[in-house]
């Protein structure tokens, strides 16, 4: 199973932008991972309207979600999971035969309704708010945290 993460935006801080590529790096022991970073729609200052933000931004990311893909969307509305759940979720798509599982993370205004019609799961981190490019951090720690969980190996502490 192949791992791709389509987010909008590029991270802006060297530490976050460090402990991401430490995860993926992580993560690419285990599953083949690569990144779409997608530009952040530019809002007009003053007079923001995010409804047209999370539409432009949806239909970029809408292009790269391959129509055979399994795509997890992240969207605080979405199912609140454990480590040990994911870590399942992860173990059964990769014994169905899941051939590519796409993880969809929105910018600042978050997603659009297209995008979360797509998802075949919605997924929260938390019940906080998170900036998106901590959230980023956060998902690929978890995934990692997830694949060690299948693993037995100790990075989980249970």
């Amino acid at each position: 199973m192949k791992l791709r993460l389509i987010c909008v935006g590029k991270l802006s801080a060297p530490f976050l932008q460090e402990g991401v590529n430490e995860y993926a790096a992580r993560i690419k022991r285990y599953l083949p991972l690569t990144t779409v970073e997608l530009k952040e729609e530019k809002g007009g200052g003053k007079n923001v309207d995010p409804a047209f933000i999370r539409d432009r931004e949806g239909e970029r990311i809408m292009e790269k979600i391959p129509a055979d893909a399994f795509a997890i969307v992240l969207d605080e509305r979405g199912a609140s999971l454990t480590s040990q759940k994911l870590a399942e979720s992860l173990d059964r798509h990769m014994v169905h035969g899941t051939r590519e599982l796409i993880l969809v993370l929105g910018g600042a205004y978050g997603l659009s309704s297209t995008v979360k019609k797509r998802g075949d799961f919605l997924m929260s981190l938390s019940s906080l708010t998170f900036t998106h490019q901590m959230a980023r951090l956060i998902l690929l720690e978890q995934i990692y945290r997830g694949l060690t969980i299948l693993r037995n190996e100790p990075y989980h502490n249970r």
